[in-house]
């Protein structure tokens, strides 16, 4: 259960940042998916940086995890 909730915590982590990526230089296209949704389509920096920040937050709460 803790690689599980790592994982999810390390995939938000990634789409946070290429998300930032995307916003900054234009590459990464495909990771932008807050783009995609509409009703995150006008926020997308601020969004991004929620993403990094919950998925850092999941990644450490998973060490509380017992096996």
């Amino acid at each position: 259960m803790k690689k599980i909730v790592e994982t999810i915590g390390f995939l938000v982590f990634i789409q946070g940042v290429g998300g930032l990526l995307y916003e900054w230089t234009g590459w990464f296209r495909f990771w932008a998916l807050v783009r995609r949704i509409d009703f995150l389509g006008d926020r997308p920096l601020f969004v991004n940086i929620v993403l990094i920040v919950a998925g850092a937050a999941v990644m450490i709460a998973a060490d509380s995890l017992k096996t």
